[in-house]
């Protein structure tokens, strides 16, 4: 196993995909959905925006994030504009649908 140079890791850093969302005028990367845990998920859902910034922003934007000290409203605007750039439309869920008629008659 050999040791990864600083020069290397940068490189490798540069070469993966983020996307983008702007919070209080700054822009923030954001990592790809498909590299999201289920706990960051989870946190989203429970307001500990902190700890979903953590585990979905490049590590060098999370401070960032936490110093914006954003309000809700902009934070749920960030979260669903991350959430967009990265392919995954808020919102929408791939759960089964309801259905359009009902199942008791009456």
């Amino acid at each position: 196993m050999t040791d990864i140079t600083p020069a290397e890791a940068q490189e490798i850093e540069a070469t993966e995909e983020y996307g983008t969302a702007t919070l209080s005028g700054v822009d923030l990367r954001v990592k790809p959905v498909t590299e999201w845990r289920p706990s960051y998920l989870r946190a989203l859902r429970l307001a500990d925006y902190d700890a979903w910034a953590t585990g979905v922003l490049h590590e060098d934007d999370v401070q960032t994030f936490i110093d914006l000290d954003a309000t809700i409203a902009e934070i749920t605007d960030f979260t669903a504009a991350a959430m967009e750039s990265v392919g995954e439309t808020p919102g929408k869920s791939s759960g089964r649908a309801k259905s359009s008629t009902r199942t008791r008659k009456r």
